[in-house]
């Protein structure tokens, strides 16, 4: 479903960069957007204050901190901690504005479900470079008891008067498991008496990230070949609990040194935090990631740039979220590269923008074909989405002269300090603030 844009969204904020710099040198590498996204949601299961530490500064967290005040909770964001002081009664609407402006809005209203048996939310927002259906996050309040009634402008879930209860859900699409929805019917199930049972569960790390939160305030889970067991619990702990390093911010920084003919060491991360998809295709790329002995990972490029054909998929596979950098790195590679999507039914957003830099791409269906290397030069070009406009930015790295590139409020949805970060390695950007 459409929205209208907010205010942030419509800002017109120009980055430009004078590529063709090697960029290489040492980094830290932020607490994941995503996982931190679904962990936010998870904090208002708990019964006395929760403390996320290296919670990412960017926009998203900062929506979601005031969603999870309207509900009444009491929350501060300070110095990468975002701590969550749960209210005496909560409030069962997730904002009507502020819930269209993230994806995990279904989530959030889960947590709200599980803890009142009720709540009215918003269809979610967040990137839209394809249809992103929530029917198996429905499924999942459906099924642990609640009557859902949809209309065009908001959804509403409603429970009897026991509130949520143990159920089982599949949460499968046609895509493989869904990501949010394995989310969506842990948080239920961990307010629901008794175990319930997920099928075909998401082993993503924001997922596994999400249990483990959990489990650590006391709430039993369980994975097996049969799915994902999760005992409910009437009161859950609180405390401390660390955001884990961002793999797909990661991956962007190494795809960006490796598109300029640089090297990077990464902190804040391991190389086993790197998706086994994700270091096949680096490695068929001539990318090797590596553990340092000074801590964080060393990676290096060895050669030209070589091509690949290597496919999106679940968790341990290539991550949806680095394939539009990875096209932007493959326009330097010697030969053609193929990239298939699996998650979503299509993602090509950062295309267009590619081709105005000079790269030779084309998409058919779900796959992307790139010829290389392209000689790619600065452009003026504009993206709608975090990885899109990420996509956009390496290929400006590697261009001859200047580029501008307009999107950045995409950009701060999801990385704290990306242009900085660049500028340390050697990258000359400068930033020019728009009109409104």
């Amino acid at each position: 479903m459409a929205t209208a844009p907010t205010r942030d969204a419509m800002d017109t904020t120009l980055v430009q960069v004078t590529g063709g710099r090697p960029l290489s040198g040492r980094i830290p590498v932020q607490g994941s957007k995503n996982i931190a996204l679904h962990l936010y949601a998870a904090t208002l299961l708990a019964d006395v204050p929760v403390v996320l530490t290296g919670a990412p500064d960017i926009i998203d967290t900062g929506v979601c901190a005031q969603i999870l005040r309207h509900t009444g909770a009491h929350v501060t964001t300070q110095d990468g901690c975002f701590t969550v002081t749960p209210p005496d009664g909560i409030c069962p609407v997730v904002h009507p504005e502020l819930g269209r402006r993230v994806r995990t809005t279904a989530v959030l209203a889960a947590a709200v479900l599980a803890r009142t048996g009720q709540v009215t939310f918003p269809y979610p927002g967040g990137d839209a470079f394809c249809p992103r259906l929530i029917d198996r996050h429905l499924a999942a309040m459906q099924a642990a008891g609640a009557e859902v009634i949809a209309t065009d402008a908001s959804i509403r879930a409603r429970c009897d008067a026991r509130g949520v209860r143990a159920f089982t859900v599949d949460v499968n699409t046609p895509y493989g498991p869904s990501l949010g929805a394995t989310v969506t019917a842990m948080l239920l199930a961990a307010r629901a008496p008794g175990t319930s049972l997920i099928t075909h569960p998401s082993t993503e790390p924001e997922v596994t990230e999400t249990a483990r939160f959990l489990a650590d305030r006391g709430v039993f889970i369980h994975l097996d070949q049969v799915g994902l067991h999760v005992s409910g619990s009437d009161w859950i702990a609180g405390g401390t609990f660390a955001v884990a390093g961002d793999r797909i911010e990661a991956a962007t920084m190494v795809m960006a040194t490796a598109a300029t003919g640089g090297s990077i060491h990464l902190d804040n991360i391991t190389a086993a935090d790197f998706p086994d998809g994700l270091t096949r295709t680096l490695a068929a790329a001539g990318i090797t990631v590596a553990d340092d002995a000074s801590g964080g990972v060393r990676t290096r490029l060895h050669g030209p740039l070589q091509p690949v054909e290597a496919a999106t998929g679940p968790h341990p596979g290539l991550p949806t979220d680095t394939a539009p950098q990875l096209a932007a790195m493959l326009t330097r590679a010697d030969g053609t590269s193929v990239i298939g999507e699996r998650i979503y039914p299509r993602r090509d957003t950062h295309v267009q923008g590619l081709r105005a830099f000079g790269a030779d791409i084309t998409a058919t269906g779900s796959t992307l074909r790139v010829r290389g290397p392209a000689r790619l030069n600065g452009a003026t070009v504009a993206a709608a989405d975090i990885r899109a406009v990420t996509a956009l930015l390496i290929a400006a790295l590697a261009a001859h002269g200047t580029s501008t590139i307009r999107g950045m409020f995409h950009l701060r949805r999801g990385y704290a300090r990306l242009l900085p970060n660049l500028a340390t390695l050697g990258a000359e950007i400068t930033t020019i603030p728009g009109g409104p």
